[in-house]
């Protein structure tokens, strides 16, 4: 697979810009200094805003929350639009299944150890989706990541990531189309093949 670096907002030195710790992001959450309302997530260190959804997006979040629980082996969850502690971010994927139940996030929230597979809807995001999200993604060594990509109508899979490196990324991009079937991977095990017509609205 090619890859390609983006250099945005968050990345990098930029005067006039602080990155921020994790604990420092959770203080600020914890004070009320930032809220839900506020509509931001910890990427590289920077307070970035997510993008706004319309309809083909939320149609696919849920046909993703729809297929996918009701497939998932004992011991595994999905979670919808929930952070993810992975080194200095911690983004709000679309989708994440992790280990455990609904009262196991509790009072931290999943790492890198607990992830199967991470999920973005992406169509006005596709490109960050590609880049940004998954740099971070293939830093923290989580195994799976699925791009449910609307603009194109694909469900592009990655795997292999690179780890912690000066510039992480997936080894290995498979694109499913319409008709065709999508393996869901846990701990290395086939748990369930899903249609991609069954996750694109």
């Amino acid at each position: 697979m090619t890859t390609q670096t983006f250099h945005l907002p968050w990345q990098g030195t930029m005067a006039g810009f602080r990155r921020f710790s994790v604990a420092e992001y959770h203080k600020l959450i914890e004070i009320g200094i930032l809220t839900e309302d506020d509509n931001l997530e910890l990427l590289e260190g920077y307070l970035v805003h997510k993008m706004s959804r319309n309809p083909p997006h939320d149609a696919t979040l849920q046909l993703i929350q729809a297929t996918l629980p009701q497939l998932l082996p004992a011991g595994w969850c999905l979670r919808m639009q929930s952070a993810i502690t992975v080194g200095g971010s911690e983004p709000e994927p679309d989708g994440a299944i992790v280990r455990g139940d609904a009262r196991t996030y509790s009072s931290r929230h999943p790492g890198a150890a607990d992830i199967g597979l991470v999920i973005e809807v992406a169509d006005t995001t596709l490109a960050g989706d590609r880049a940004d999200k998954g740099r971070i993604y293939a830093r923290a060594d989580i195994t799976f990541y699925w791009i449910v990509n609307l603009v194109d109508r694909q469900v592009e899979v990655y795997t292999i990531p690179s780890g912690p490196i000066v510039s992480p990324a997936y080894a290995q991009r498979q694109d499913f189309r319409m008709g065709a079937d999508v393996a869901l991977m846990l701990d290395g095990i086939a748990a369930a093949s899903i249609a991609v017509r069954d996750l694109l609205p």
